[in-house]
């Protein structure tokens, strides 16, 4: 049994606003931040207790050895019974979205086309834009979930546009909390084989997988053996300013690998790698606790909804700690902003309603590209009493806009 007490409750409002990281330090003290990636919880005790110990020693150097790479190995056998993780077949990144940008200058030249999904996490559009490639987006399908005939034809547009062509998937999929099944990534799989296309994936919120779903890595199904997956432990143990993150290639990748400029693994921090690897060694039973935070927030995040909200749209996400909140029905309410997608700064739509009207700031959908106007996006890696006053808050707003636009 667990005796770890939920991590999501052991952090009052006043503690959370003495930290001067973005998400606490963008709006107003008014203001409910659940917006940005960041969760509400202290390190768990293994990694405060790896950093304690090297900043005692000074060990604060350059970085040295395959011990991330190693405990990742172990922590995918654990967790997923899966054993494909070979350190000689791992390179140390920066971070994730770093490690991507290198790992989509290894297979496609400036100028080839990206795929993505969407709506999905706003810096793939960034980050593979200002790498000079171009995106092709696919839609997901009504139910948030990769469309397979939508990216079969986005393989075929792209492919004839170019020779080279790389598909940049999220797994799990940020915003809409899904998680890949098996079979959906055998197909993906099967298409990128008879597309020519190179996978990547993204695998930052792997270890977040919520009760009633299973995580399937991308190089763990057939077909994969030519992919690439780029991880953390940035999101399930909270390090994103502790930076560190793996790329993964399959089999029949690791010559690209090898193609990897040495200069690249000089990005991560001595301390950062100490931090992923103490998580990934010695931090599940944290990892659990959070998870059965998770997903009680989760429940309770649907029944609030449902009293506060009931005209928004939730489907309860399988992995992560991000809700898709479709508020297209509250549109009375607000209006749609021009902006393009992936400028997170921006906001619009019922994001700007309910910052401006219940001081409780959240993601806005238009930045997830297609698909994503009219939604917002909501982090409920937070305390319960938080969770309760920001939905509680954005009910009122809505109501008392309802009730100053009279009936309609």
């Amino acid at each position: 049994m667990n005796s770890i007490p939920n991590p999501l409750e052991d952090l009052t409002l006043g503690e959370l606003r003495q930290r001067t990281s973005l998400k606490w330090r963008t709006y107003p003290e008014d203001v409910l931040p659940l917006w940005v990636a960041e969760m509400d919880v202290r390190l768990a005790e293994p990694v405060a207790r790896v950093l304690t110990h090297a900043v005692a020693r000074g060990d604060t150097g350059y970085p040295y050895g395959t011990a991330y790479a190693e405990a990742l190995a172990a922590f995918a056998e654990r967790r997923w019974r899966w054993s494909g993780v070979d350190p000689a077949r791992t390179a140390l990144v920066p971070d994730v979205m770093l490690g991507i940008v290198e790992v989509l200058r290894l297979v496609t030249e400036p100028g080839s086309t990206v795929v993505i999904n969407t709506p999905v996490y706003p810096p793939f559009f960034a980050f593979v834009e200002h790498s000079g490639r171009k995106v092709h987006t696919a839609s997901l399908n009504d139910a948030g979930r990769v469309d397979l005939d939508a990216l079969e034809e986005a393989f075929r547009a792209a492919r004839a546009q170019g020779e080279q062509v790389a598909y940049l998937i999220s797994n799990p999929h940020n915003p809409t909390g899904v998680v890949h099944t098996r079979a959906e990534l055998e197909g993906i799989a099967a298409l990128a084989r008879t597309y020519g296309v190179r996978v990547v994936a993204d695998e930052i919120h792997s270890p977040l997988i919520l009760p009633g779903a299973e995580f399937t890595p991308y190089l763990s199904v057939a077909g994969g053996e030519d992919a690439f997956a780029v991880v953390s432990a940035s999101k399930a143990w909270n390090l994103a300013g502790l930076k560190a993150a793996l790329v993964v290639a399959g089999p029949e990748a690791a010559a690209d690998l090898r193609r990897l400029p040495e200069e690249v693994g000089h990005g991560p921090s001595h301390l950062g790698i100490l931090a992923h690897t103490a998580a990934l060694k010695e931090g599940e039973r944290w990892l659990d606790a959070l998870i059965g935070g998770l997903a009680a927030n989760r429940d309770l995040l649907r029944s609030l909804l449902a009293e506060h909200l009931p005209d928004v749209g939730f489907r309860a996400p399988e992995g992560t700690y991000l809700a898709w909140l479709d508020c297209r029905r509250l549109s009375a309410h607000y209006s749609d902003g021009e902006a393009s997608p992936g400028v997170v700064s921006d906001l619009a739509g019922p994001a700007r309603f309910f910052l401006d009207h219940a001081r409780v700031a959240l993601s806005s959908g238009h930045v997830f590209g297609e698909g994503g106007a009219g939604h917002v996006r909501l982090n409920y890696a937070t305390s319960s009493s938080i969770l309760t006053e920001a939905v509680a808050r954005m009910g009122a707003a809505v109501a008392r806009s309802e009730h100053a636009s009279g009936p309609r």
